[in-house]
Formats: structure tokens, sequence, C-alpha cells
């Protein structure tokens, strides 16, 4: 009986050992040997791993970057320019140059400007509440006021308007990852280049509807009149789908669009206070 027992475990200790020694070979015939330079890298990278640079986290990006030839077409919008160029230093190559973008929200469709027709009684959520019906009034593209986006963003840059029962974008915390853009299920919130002293000029309507059915559900609803379209300068307006849209590549800033609109949904935002009449004749007369 105890020989029994005693070759058994024999057998079994023979036989993990075998089994150690084919793992061990086969461990040291198949191992990755992997680049030291990925971590000096993921070491510069913010470890935010929001995403925003369409890779998993930072380590995937970290990997790519070491990787690739060039690091065109491969940035960290949270480290921004600085990390990038830190990057591109340790790696040897050329940093390339990425303009710095913001989330605009494409909507401004608040209770004053968008009458309620309805009341939703379900879970606070965008995508479920989306998913069952158009929303609290008329307009079938607007916010739908639940906070998917304030809830996606990790870094604090949106936040609820209680009057108004839209979300607000903090351009200063607004790193571009994008996560609010992929959350909200009505894509009506898009990143765009961010201008010098945080200028914006862009439509804050996504209503595709003709002019009529969408500003009798929103009075700032876009009729696509074409109005913004004759008064640029430089073509950077459009008209697609019953709805007009900026380039912000496009756009000078001379704000003509935005006094020409007659429904008011292209705003103007952080522009110093235009001159009134009397100011502009009064400098008139100085000069």
């Amino acid at each position: 009986m105890n020989s029994t027992i005693l070759i058994t475990i024999i057998s079994l200790s023979l036989l993990a050992l075998f089994s150690a020694i084919i793992l061990y070979f086969i461990a040291q015939k198949f191992k990755i040997i992997e680049d030291p330079r990925i971590d000096e890298v993921q070491a510069l990278l913010p470890a935010a791993n929001c995403g925003g640079c369409g890779f998993a986290g930072c380590r995937n990006l970290a990997e790519a970057l070491v990787k690739a030839n060039t690091l065109e077409g491969l940035n960290c919008p949270v480290g921004g320019a600085d990390v990038m160029s830190q990057v591109a230093k340790l790696l040897g190559k050329e940093a390339p140059i990425v303009e710095p973008m913001v989330a605009v929200l494409l909507c401004n469709g608040s209770i004053e400007n968008r009458p309620l027709t309805s009341k939703y009684d379900g879970a606070p959520d965008c995508r479920i509440s989306n998913s069952l019906y158009i929303g609290e009034t008329d307009c079938s593209y607007g916010c739908l006021g639940n906070g998917d986006c304030v809830r996606a963003c990790k870094f604090d840059a949106i936040y609820m308007n209680p009057e108004t029962s839209l979300p607000v974008i903090i351009d200063d915390k607004c790193v571009s990852c994008g996560a609010c853009v992929k959350a909200c299920p009505k894509n009506i919130i898009e990143l765009r280049k961010k201008a010098k002293k945080d200028y914006k000029i862009y439509v804050a309507c996504s209503n595709c509807d003709k002019g009529g059915i969408a500003r009798k559900a929103c009075k700032v609803a876009c009729t696509a009149c074409t109005k913004c379209v004759k008064v640029c300068e430089y073509n950077a307006i459009t008209i697609e789908n019953n709805l007009a849209y900026i380039d912000a590549s496009k756009c000078t800033f001379c704000r003509k669009c935005v006094t020409e609109c007659p429904t008011g949904s292209i705003l103007e935002l952080n522009f110093p206070a235009r001159k009134t009449i009397s100011e502009t004749r009064t400098e008139s007369v100085t000069a």
C-alpha cells in the first residue's frame, strides 16, 4: 500500500517536472521581447485612459507611438502639443501639428425655446429615452437633457444647466477626448477647432426638418433660409438636409451671419460685446 502511494507521488512529480520543462521551452520559443521605450512613453502620457486618442488606453497608445514609423495621425488630446513634443523627442521622431479642439453643443433648445409637449417618466438616461420616443418636445433632434454626456466626461468639463435643461461645456476643462460625443445618442455634440480666445461661431441646431416644422418645434431652429450663406464672403457656410453648417476652418469670425440669422440659431460665444450705433457714431466724430 505504501509503495503504491510512493510510486504515485513519484510519477506525478516526474510528470509535473516534465510538463514544467516543456512549458519553459515553449515560453522561450514564443516569448515577446517588449521595447523598453513603451514604458518611457507611457510615463509621459497623462494616464487618463479616456480613449480620446482612438486606443483603449494610454498603454495601447504608447505601444502604437513606439512602433509607428511616423507620429502622423497619432495624438494624445489630453496631453496636447506639450506631451506629444516630449514623446517625439524621446522617440527621435517629428511631432505632428495638431490643432486643439473643443466640444460644442449643436442645440439651443432650452425650455424657453422648445416647449414641452410630453413628459418622460422613465430612467434618467439619454440612450434609454432615445430608444423609446423622440423626446419631451416636438423636436426629434434636440437634447434629451438626461446628462449622459456629463456622466461620460472624466474631466468635469460638462454640467447640466437646471434653468435650460441643456449641458454646458467648460472650454478651459475640455480636453477634446470625445467621450461626450460618443455618449450622446442624438449626435448633437461635436469637436470643433479651438480658436484664439475661445471664439466660437456655430449653428446651434441639429433639426433637419423643413423650416416651418422646425420653427414650430423650436423658435431658435435653423430654417435653412440661406441668408447666412449669402452674407458669408468666405464660403464657410453650407446648407445640407435643411440645415446650415459653419466650417470652422474657413470661418473668419466676421460675425455677419450672426446678425443676419432671423431665428438666432447661430451663436457667437466669448466675443467682446458689440458696439452700439451711438458708440460707433461717437468714434467716427472723434476720428
